[in-house]
């Protein structure tokens, strides 16, 4: 515990307040050069004056007892954290998006193929190209399917899912 830090914490919140030392004595009932006394840190109050304090200035006991406000700074880190999370998030997001749109453009292609190939002689007359064109609007059909799964609310719940089991092995 710093005393000249938690001294100078209670001069700055009885400046806040508007109060000079000898009216704090006088809430205090001690003796202002009391009040001199703990602002420089030289002599610490007891515990029950600092929940007067805490309780006159609005301020938490831990907050006292550090010579510093915490809100203030916690709300900072607070804030610093959060922003670092979406930005993470962020950049995982676009990243898997990437991916599901390649998928989905490639998708799109082999429908386009398929469409371009139905109505032809070369599909109707020759099996073998009539297969190939057929396996590629299953794939397109499925590949299409799979990246709205994927980016649709259930594909959070199926990469977590993912990741567990990845997770164990």
């Amino acid at each position: 515990m710093n005393q000249a830090k938690i001294g100078k914490f209670l001069a700055e919140l009885r400046k806040e307040n508007g109060m000079t030392q000898e009216q704090l004595a006088e809430k205090l009932n001690v003796a202002r050069r009391t009040i001199s006394r703990w602002e420089t840190g030289n002599n610490m109050p007891d515990i029950d004056i600092l929940i007067e304090h805490s309780d006159l200035y609005a301020v938490d006991l831990r907050e006292i007892l550090n010579g510093e406000r915490k809100s203030e700074k916690m709300k900072n880190e607070i804030k610093e954290t959060v922003l670092q999370a979406v930005d993470y998030t962020t950049t995982e997001s676009e990243k898997y998006n990437h991916r599901v749109r390649i998928c989905n453009s490639i998708a799109l292609l082999f429908l386009v193929v398929y469409m371009l190939f139905k109505d032809t002689t070369l599909y109707v007359q020759n099996e073998v190209v009539s297969i190939i064109i057929d396996v590629a609007l299953g794939v397109s059909l499925g590949m299409l399917l799979t990246g709205f799964v994927f980016s649709g609310r259930y594909g959070i719940k199926i990469r977590a899912f993912k990741q567990r089991i990845f997770k164990r092995q």
